[in-house]
């Protein structure tokens, strides 16, 4: 020991492989590190955006609604032809919303009465409202029984609860940024006073603001 010692001293380029190592970081451990602190960065950054344009979920709300038909026939059939006025609020103050598509129908317990019908691509910018009047109309839509016989005591009565639903894909846009497209699925449930054989606007009777899920 006290040989090899003196060869050290004596000649200081002598190292052990140990030795040597001690002295170098590990390529491995400092790309590791870079990575680690890369991402951390990143995800600092992509939360910071995140926490300033933070976009929430469009308002919709049925403010107006025409019959114009709605009756049943047999074996049972539901004819329709309805027209709705429905607001839409962007409630973001930087961002704006792109509806690459969406259609509209009309539901009867649970029941559909329309089919789907497709509405143009709107584009809503920030803190905006826009006002939809879609049409939607039925010629002879299969029903069952249940709600043929419902819908002839509701009209009997006076009052018809109807369900206004919209269906399609948005994103968002914050300047030169545009998010993914994500599912929006907008549940209008409403209330008319409607008697058989009446044709024009109704008057509503309860109409909370929908129910939105993104």
């Amino acid at each position: 020991m006290a040989k090899e010692h003196q060869r050290k001293e004596n000649n200081p380029h002598l190292l052990t492989t140990k030795e040597k190592g001690a002295g170098h970081k590990n390529p491995r451990h400092a790309l590791f590190t870079f990575i680690t602190t890369f991402l951390l960065l990143a995800g600092l950054a992509v939360l910071i955006v995140w926490l300033i344009y933070r976009p929430h979920k469009p308002r919709f709300t049925v403010v107006g609604a025409a019959v114009y038909d709605l009756n049943t026939t047999s074996p049972p059939f539901i004819s329709t032809s309805m027209q709705f006025t429905i607001f839409t609020r962007n409630p973001n103050t930087r961002v704006s919303i792109m509806y690459d598509k969406l259609t509209a129908y009309v539901s009867y317990r649970n029941q559909a009465i329309t089919p789907p019908l497709l509405l143009p691509p709107l584009y809503q910018e920030k803190k905006s409202t826009v006002v939809m009047s879609p049409v939607l109309v039925g010629a002879g839509v299969p029903v069952s029984v249940e709600v043929s016989d419902g819908l002839v005591r509701d009209e009997a009565y006076g009052v018809v609860a109807l369900r206004v639903v919209l269906l399609g894909r948005l994103r968002w846009k914050a300047g030169g940024i545009k998010t993914g497209r994500y599912g929006v699925y907008v549940k209008c449930d409403i209330v008319v006073g409607l008697k058989k054989g009446f044709v024009g606007p109704v008057p509503l009777l309860g109409s909370p603001q929908c129910k939105v899920d993104i």
